[in-house]
């Protein structure tokens, strides 16, 4: 199954949560049983996976398929932060 029209487009946090558990594509494919290229496709939303597959998918990650799947797309983390959170990190923003 294809995602060609937008109504269609699933979105999913799977690059993310390879690049936080230092997981390849071929390591994750290999563990799903599918081909290295099919992760990549998942990734760029390219193609919508099966729910069997999805449900693996989350089940590799030990987290909820709907953490890793959505009909609507995820907010990027920097918008999730607080405006005037102090992480140490320099704001850009004069006293």
């Amino acid at each position: 199954m294809s995602a060609e029209r937008a109504g269609d487009a699933v979105y999913n946090r799977i690059a993310l949560l390879r690049a936080e558990q230092g997981v390849t594509r071929r390591q994750l494919a290999d563990a799903l049983g599918v081909h290295y290229q099919t992760v990549g496709y998942l990734e760029r939303g390219e193609y919508n996976p099966s729910l069997h597959l999805a449900l693996r998918i989350a089940e590799f990650f030990g987290l909820p398929v709907e953490t890793i799947f959505s009909t609507d797309p995820f907010p990027r983390i920097s918008d999730l932060r607080p405006p005037d959170a102090d992480d140490g990190r320099p704001s850009g923003r004069t006293a």
